[in-house]
């Protein structure tokens, strides 16, 4: 999910400049970091395919199942469909406790 300094969700998901990955099992957060990943700056640095590849990257290094945003474009929803992610979106607040109500099968 994408983050603020404050530990909030950013609702800019394609253009987050932290990613925060959660490692959730039993509605347990068993780990969590963030990643300063730059999406804000390098958005429009190349094409909408360039950068929908770099984000596929991250996830997949990641091995991330299940992304979780406030909002996010229509293009990047299918890639992360076609890709086999679930996607959680209308996030908001603290995203400690957003990954958790999301774990327990609701997002907010």
């Amino acid at each position: 999910m994408p983050v603020t300094p404050a530990g909030d969700i950013d609702p800019r998901w394609g253009r987050a400049a932290r990613v925060a990955v959660g490692d959730v099992q039993n509605r347990e957060l068993l780990h969590w970091e963030e990643f300063e990943v730059a999406w804000d700056q390098l958005h429009d640095a190349g094409t909408e395919g360039g950068h929908h590849a770099r984000v596929a990257r991250f996830l997949e290094d990641k091995r991330i199942d299940v992304v979780v945003a406030n909002h996010m474009g229509e293009p990047m929803v299918q890639m992360l469909d076609r890709m086999g992610m679930e996607v959680r979106l209308g996030a908001s607040g603290d995203a400690g406790r957003a990954v958790l109500f999301v774990s327990a099968g609701r997002a907010g």
